[in-house]
């Protein structure tokens, strides 16, 4: 029976995707279609890029002249590229970057309006010394130049050299002197630091240029360093470092001598050091007084003797043999010559008498005294002190000033930590004040 009822009962088919796709309502429909195009964009977006490949920066912030040129050898090469960083940067593809810049560089591209010493590589047969001058000049120019636009914050510079021609025949030569230009990259700036840096670096590379004569101006035409001895040793890294270190050596001491005392928390303190840097030389002669002179050493000695009347005086006529050279043998060969004959002579009269004049050495000493530099003129130290805080059972706060007795302890802690000296005019200033919670919160996160 039930074999007779599946026989008579067909089964229902199963529904394929299009029966329902078509059985969806109209928005369901329109939602899946935009689905669809916004997968095959996808899709075609993603093969786009790959086709291209990855880009990459051929040459940055070139010329306009010389960005030209090198788009026009690109589109002669038919090499695709395309531009970046607001139109600063070219940019092709990345496996074909080095290969380019090299059929680039054979055909002289980019060129470069700063030479350097391969300007002396054309020098000429027959050039006069003014033009080897003149290309020397322009080749340490062009390599100042390449050196100051490698610092980060530069993006170009020019360097401008005046060197005199030197004479010997002047007792006063003229000193070189050194002007630099310089481009800084948007919103960058040089620091102190820098700025010695590259003001030391020019003097450096000229010889008898000193950086008082180095003159560095920015785009808009601002000097940056004077030409003056205070401001000039005021740009020395080197000595604006030994100062802030030797400021930091003070601070210290008296950290670590009034903290255990008073707490880290209450304690702040700093201190302001001038240097002196100028650099003296003294030069003094001192002679000693006479002394024996069986122990002097003698610079020279004349002695003369003079005749008187009595007695045999040389005698002779002049032009007779005695004032003849002598007269060599004739014959034999081997034989002795003739003697020499000697002018009559004769004692010292009784009147003579014998001059001795003797020369001592003079006995001095020369003593040359250079100042040592980098000597401390005076320190001014200032401390604050936090008043005491007493805490009650009820647990209310309360600040109590330090007694005077406490302060001149500390005032004298704070001078030995120093090595306070009164006579250069050192200034010791310690104060008792009450700090802000919010002060020793942050101490407390230090």
């Amino acid at each position: 029976m039930e074999q007779a009822l599946a026989t008579a009962v067909p089964l229902a088919a199963a529904p394929g995707p299009l029966d329902r796709l078509m059985a969806m309502p109209a928005s369901a429909k329109m939602k899946l279609g935009v689905g669809l195009a916004g997968l095959v964009a996808v899709i075609v977006a993603i093969g786009l890029w790959s086709s291209q490949g990855d880009y990459r920066v051929l040459f940055a912030n070139l010329p306009d002249k010389e960005g030209g040129a090198v788009v026009a050898q690109l589109s002669t090469m038919q090499v695709p590229y395309k531009f970046a960083e607001g139109g600063t940067a070219i940019l092709i593809p990345a496996e074909k970057v080095n290969e380019v810049r090299l059929k680039l560089a054979a055909a002289g591209l980019p060129k470069s309006s700063v030479v350097g010493f391969e300007l002396m590589d054309n020098a000429k047969f027959g050039q006069t010394q003014t033009q080897e001058r003149v290309n020397l000049q322009r080749a340490l120019e062009g390599e100042l130049t390449r050196t100051i636009s490698s610092i980060d914050a530069v993006e170009s510079a020019r360097v401008h050299l005046a060197l005199p021609n030197q004479n010997g025949f002047f007792r006063e030569q003229q000193k070189p002197s050194a002007s630099v230009v310089l481009m800084l990259r948007g919103g960058r700036t040089l620091d102190r630091a820098q700025l010695a840096g590259i003001v030391h670096l020019v003097a450096s590379s000229v010889p008898e240029l000193q950086t008082k004569d180095v003159s560095v101006l920015d785009q808009t035409g601002a000097l940056l360093t004077e030409n003056s001895d205070r401001n000039v040793a005021g740009l020395d890294a080197t000595q604006l470092q030994y100062v802030t270190q030797m400021e930091q050596s003070y601070t210290k001491r008296i950290q670590e001598l009034l903290e255990p005392v008073v707490g880290r928390e209450n304690l702040r303190a700093s201190v302001t050091a001038d240097i002196d840097f100028s650099q003296s030389e003294a030069t003094s002669e001192q002679f000693k007084p006479n002394g024996n002179p069986a122990d002097a050493t003698v610079h020279s000695q004349q002695i003369s003797d003079t005749g008187g009347n009595a007695g045999n005086v040389p005698s002779g006529v002049p032009g007779a043999t005695t004032n003849q050279p002598p007269v060599p043998a004739t014959a034999p060969i081997n034989g002795a010559s003739a003697p020499l004959q000697a002018a009559q002579g004769g004692t010292i009269g009784a009147n003579g008498h014998r001059e001795t004049v003797t020369n001592y050495e003079v006995d001095r000493t020369v003593r040359v005294t250079r100042n040592a530099t980098g000597l401390v003129r005076h320190l001014n130290a200032a401390v604050v002190v936090n008043q005491k805080v007493n805490t009650d059972a009820k647990g209310k706060t309360t600040s109590t000033p330090l007694t005077q007795d406490e302060m001149d302890k500390l005032t004298a802690l704070v001078q030995e930590a120093i090595g306070f000296d009164q006579t250069r005019g050192d200034s010791v200033k310690v104060i008792n004040a009450p700090f802000k919670a919010e002060a020793a919160m942050k101490a407390e996160e230090l």
